[in-house]
């Protein structure tokens, strides 16, 4: 499924000899493979989700969204002999049916006979029906990176994200964190060790795979707290 937002021309209900144009939300279904197959340059919904046939107590579909952070740079062209051994390149999210053979996007000998690959990725993508169907999301994550100065003698981190997110979407009735507990605090006075003061404390007791660390030092640091 795919959530997204389109403007429609109404008349002012403050004014209606004026009109204006007002957001409203277009779902669409993405019910093939060619349809939920985009592209690396290719506009995406802004919510795109997978959506089961239960609903939650509001009356909407229980699903989990796919949200992208970072894409690849660009792609080999597609005239390049060699470019179907790296075909899953050409898409940034592809969502197809799950099969038993086609277990992965490429093969290690794919590098050996580039222009025959063993496993070409983009013949997984054939217009079949994706409705009521268990479903494998390829998702292609990257960046563009090119060296600087600033690079010497680490590369830095910072701005450079990479991965995407999977997010419960309509999933629950209400935000789960509010079953969440509260934050632990206490002073340099109270006792760490005492459950009344630590919660923390008391995870052994109430979760038996808690491992319980020994303590260690280093560079002068000692580490005493008990799990």
């Amino acid at each position: 499924m795919g959530n997204d937002m389109a403007f429609e021309t109404v008349k002012a209900p403050w004014s209606p000899k004026h009109k204006i144009n007002r957001m409203k939300m277009v779902r669409k279904v993405l019910d093939t493979e060619n349809k939920a197959a985009f592209r690396l340059h290719d506009d995406m919904p802004k919510h795109i989700y997978f959506a089961a046939n239960n609903t939650n107590k509001w009356g909407h579909k229980r699903g989990y969204r796919i949200q992208m952070v970072s894409f690849s740079g660009d792609h080999l062209p597609e005239t390049d002999p060699m470019e179907r051994a790296i075909s899953w390149d050409r898409y940034k999210l592809a969502v197809t049916k799950r099969k038993e053979n086609e277990p992965s996007s490429t093969s290690p000998y794919n590098m050996l006979d580039p222009w025959s690959p063993t496993v070409a990725f983009s013949d997984f993508i054939n217009n079949e029906s994706i409705v009521n169907e268990d479903l494998v999301a390829w998702i292609t994550t990257g960046f563009l990176h090119i060296p600087h100065a600033e690079d010497i003698p680490n590369t830095l981190t910072l701005g450079n994200v990479l991965g995407f997110f999977l997010r419960p979407y309509n999933f629950f009735d209400e935000d789960p964190s509010i079953y969440s507990p509260d934050s632990v605090f206490f002073t340099s006075e109270q006792d760490f060790t005492s459950c009344d003061v630590n919660q923390l404390a008391c995870l052994q007791k109430t979760a038996a795979c808690v491992p319980n660390f020994p303590a260690f030092t280093y560079s002068g640091f000692q580490n005493m707290t008990k799990l």
